[in-house]
């Protein structure tokens, strides 16, 4: 996997060893990828990570357990494997509450560990999550799971062509992905058990939404052919101190389609809760 970086590892009590990015100093902010195959910290939120610590935040991105440069288990890719992998990383590195930027897959986890450990969670940033509706709607509805989960059971995404089909599937402009994302995608790809997607089990969470105590950021794009664009106005009826930003022309990757934008709008919403 030299096409990705190396930052830090940390092994849990359970030994699973985990890597990280850690980037800057101040607030943490913690950034989930979503479970797309051959997924990273690093190739998910490259574009996004390195400006929050610039404006003086500490950026911490790590690889979810079966992706990027973290350990692969064959196990049960449930949503509480990923919330207690992510506590254990942040117990590790001694942070009691932070930031949690979540897309996709990653959304779902940032909210699930806002609603089991509200206090640990000072703020949600979340892009298209998971978790609000039934898995066979997801299924059924969109055509980026169903195509996704086909083309990693067979093998299509073990080189570069495959990958590009699969991830011109993630955006809008098909154009703005890179050949280094697809390269450091397929590495990780080549690595990962088939238990990770079919295993993977992230329940409805809609009836749960109401608890959420903490400021909401939202962001959807209108195009969305993973998680339909239909769960902003859930949240929105759900929670209190929420706002979401909708954009057309963009699909499940608004932080990679929209970044100035994104970045941008994040940091605001993060310097309101400076003192």
């Amino acid at each position: 996997m030299g096409a990705l970086p190396q930052g830090r590892f940390v092994t849990l009590p359970d030994g699973l060893r985990l890597h990280y990015l850690d980037a800057g100093e101040g607030e943490p902010v913690v950034f989930i990828h979503g479970s797309g195959p051959g997924a990273s910290g690093h190739s998910n939120f490259k574009q996004n990570y390195p400006v929050f610590a610039k404006f003086g935040y500490r950026a911490i991105v790590p690889d979810l357990p079966g992706y990027g440069r973290s350990d692969k288990p064959e196990t049960q890719y449930t949503l509480d494997f990923f919330v207690n992998a992510l506590t254990g990383l942040l117990d590790a590195l001694d942070i009691q509450r932070c930031v949690l930027v979540g897309n996709s897959l990653g959304g779902a986890i940032a909210i699930k560990m806002a609603l089991d450990l509200p206090k640990r969670v000072s703020r949600l940033i979340l892009m298209a999550p998971g978790g609000l509706m039934e898995k066979e709607q997801y299924y059924l509805q969109m055509e980026g799971i169903q195509k996704m989960g086909a083309a990693f059971a067979n093998g299509e995404l073990n080189d570069a062509d495959g990958m590009r089909r699969l991830l011109s599937l993630q955006l809008y402009d098909a154009s703005l992905i890179s050949d280094e994302t697809v390269n450091e995608r397929v590495a990780v790809v080549q690595q990962q058990p088939r238990c990770v997607l079919s295993t993977m089990q992230v329940p409805n969470m809609a009836a749960r939404l109401s608890e959420l105590s903490c400021p909401i950021l939202g962001f959807w794009g209108m195009n969305d052919k993973f998680c339909p664009s239909s769960g902003a106005q859930t949240m929105l009826d759900a929670c209190r101190n929420i706002r979401f930003v909708m954009l057309s022309e963009c699909g499940h990757w608004v932080m990679v389609e929209h970044r100035e934008l994104f970045n941008r709008t994040c940091l605001d919403f993060l310097a309101e809760g400076r003192p």
